[in-house]
C-alpha cells in the first residue's frame, strides 16, 4: 500500500500575512477587540451594517447643472490673471480637439501656475484632463482636456510659433478673399 505525502510546510517566505482586522474596534474587558467579519454571502445586521456596507457614489452634477468646460478653463485662466486669452475654433481643421485655448503668462513661474490651476479646476468641475506638458520648463505648456487643448505661453514662445495665424480659420479666409 503506498504511502501518501503530505504537501511540504510553506516556508516563512511564503507564509501569506495576516490580514488586517475591519470594522470598528469594540472595547471588551480584556482590551480593544475587533468584530468578526461575515461569512462569504452573510449579509452584516444590526447598526454596525450601516458602516460596513459599500456606499454608492453619490452622483456629483446632472450634466445640465454641470458648468462647461469653456467656462471652467476661462474662468481659471481669468483668476491667475493669464494674458490675451484666446479661444480658436479647429473643428473644421482637426480631428484631435475642437477648441484651442492660448493664454499667455508673465513669467516661466506664472506660466506654471496659470497650468496647474486649469487642471485643479478641471477636474474639481469633474472633467479629467489627458495629458500635461511641458510644465518642467514653464516656457510652454499644454494641457489636453479632449474636446479643448488649453496652451499657456510665454509671449516670446506664442509671438515665434504664431499658433493663432497658423489656426485661426478667420485669420486664413481673410488672406485668401
Amino acid at each position: 500500500m503506498p504511502t501518501e505525502k503530505k504537501p511540504p510546510k510553506p516556508r516563512a517566505s511564503q507564509k501569506k500575512p495576516p490580514r488586517a482586522p475591519t470594522g470598528p474596534r469594540k472595547r471588551t474587558a480584556g482590551g480593544t477587540a475587533f468584530p468578526k467579519p461575515a461569512a462569504k454571502g452573510a449579509a452584516a445586521k444590526g447598526p454596525a451594517a450601516k458602516k460596513l456596507a459599500i456606499q454608492k457614489p453619490v452622483a456629483t452634477k446632472s450634466a445640465a447643472a454641470r458648468r462647461s468646460l469653456k467656462s471652467v478653463v476661462l474662468d481659471a485662466l481669468d483668476d491667475m490673471k493669464a494674458l490675451e486669452v484666446k479661444v480658436l475654433d479647429v473643428r473644421g481643421l482637426t480631428d484631435i480637439a475642437d477648441y484651442m485655448v492660448i493664454a499667455s503668462g508673465t513669467s516661466d513661474r506664472h506660466v506654471r501656475s496659470v497650468a496647474q490651476r486649469v487642471v485643479e479646476k478641471t477636474k474639481e468641475a469633474g472633467f479629467r484632463p489627458h495629458g500635461l506638458e511641458g510644465l518642467s520648463d514653464g516656457d510652454w505648456v499644454l494641457i489636453d482636456l479632449h474636446e479643448y487643448i488649453v496652451h499657456v505661453m510665454l509671449p516670446r514662445v506664442r509671438e515665434f510659433y504664431g499658433l493663432e495665424k497658423l489656426w485661426d480659420m478667420t485669420a486664413k479666409r481673410a488672406v485668401r478673399a
